[in-house]
């Protein structure tokens, strides 16, 4: 048992081969909690930390006018933003590129090897190039210079080194500190990589604020998600005027009690001849006045008056945090009149993953 016989063909020799399974008894658990603190870990950690973070002060200080002279360039783009670099620095650039593209300025990632078979034909006349070197010297970034420098596309070069070939080619070089990579042999990117990162999204957002970018702007390019989520205005999720809830304050509580109980949103309504929200009765309100005749009382005298609102335009989340403060579970939703356009429940904000 255990055993696999094997017959080689053509061979009258019969010769087996043993295999012995691995047993299924072996296992692995891991453990139950987490290791202890090491002094000496958590003292590398914070010295990482404290290189990156000098690092990036460093870099702050040392903007100058030609990054404002990039924010200029990118911004009177009639094309997209084409962002390149190779090994870590090409990993960064694919951030950036999504960082930009995601912010209002059209923006993709091309594969400087690549780009020497064929995707140079992605950048167009009208395009800008932001190439990532830490050295500035990085070999298969040599095509895409060529390439710049052939058709008059604008070169933002950002490296290390302001005597290398990429910023000496650069229309626009960006020349980060000179600060020492976080690992103990000074090699690995770590620092360098942070910079690129840090002062590209010093470049994107110094852009939207330039251009007015929105929360609405923002959303159109995240409409999936969480984030995207959070964007969701309350006339996203709403229901609509025709499926509201709604009562005159003069009808008898017993109108009110049909009309709620067959919108199933657990509150009506209370509006005038005008059409404006006077009041809301909830459950609440029924607990309140169950001693009383309840069905026989008319609906302004058993309203909420100055109940919470919210507006069409308001954010969905906006809308949740007041139904967390007052602990309630509806908002009427009225426009600048004063008149319900809708509701928002709070079963509606769970469904769409606000909640």
């Amino acid at each position: 048992m255990g055993q696999i016989a094997y017959l080689r063909a053509g061979n009258a020799n019969k010769k087996q081969m043993t295999v012995t399974p691995v047993s299924k008894d072996v296992s692995y658990e891991s453990p139950k909690e987490p290791a202890p603190a090491s002094d000496a870990d958590l003292a590398i950690a914070r010295r990482v930390l404290d290189i990156e973070a000098d690092a990036l002060r460093e870099l702050a200080e040392s903007l100058d006018g030609e990054f404002c002279n990039v924010i200029n360039l990118i911004e009177g783009l009639k094309g997209r933003l084409v962002v390149t670099g190779m090994g870590k620095s090409g990993h960064i650039a694919k951030k950036i590129a999504a960082t930009f593209a995601s912010t209002g300025t059209p923006s993709f990632f091309v594969h400087p090897a690549e780009a020497s078979h064929g995707d140079l034909g992605m950048i167009g006349k009208d395009d800008a190039v932001l190439a990532l070197s830490n050295s500035g010297e990085t070999p298969e970034l040599s095509d895409i210079i060529a390439f710049t420098q052939r058709f008059n596309v604008p070169l933002i070069g950002m490296t290390r080194k302001p005597e290398s070939s990429l910023a000496k080619q650069s229309d626009c070089p960006l020349v980060l500190p000179a600060s020492p990579e976080a690992c103990p042999n000074k090699q690995a990117p770590t620092t360098s990589t942070t910079a690129m990162l840090a002062l590209a999204d010093a470049l994107a957002v110094t852009l939207m604020e330039r251009r007015g970018f929105t929360s609405e702007d923002f959303r159109t390019f995240h409409p999936g998600g969480k984030l995207g989520q959070r964007l969701l205005h309350v006339h996203d999720v709403m229901h609509g005027v025709d499926t509201l809830p709604l009562i005159s304050p003069e009808a008898l509580m017993a109108e009110a009690l049909v009309t709620m109980t067959s919108h199933s949103f657990g509150c009506v309504g209370v509006v005038d001849d005008a059409g404006v929200l006077a009041g809301i009765v909830t459950d609440g309100d029924l607990r309140r006045h169950m001693a009383d005749n309840l069905v026989a009382m008319k609906v302004g005298d058993v309203m909420t008056t100055g109940p919470k609102v919210t507006s069409a335009d308001a954010l969905a989340v906006e809308a949740l945090a007041i139904m967390n403060d007052r602990s309630i579970t509806s908002l009427f939703v009225l426009d600048d009149a004063g008149v319900p356009v809708g509701l928002v429940h709070i079963h509606d904000l769970l469904r769409v993953g606000v909640a």
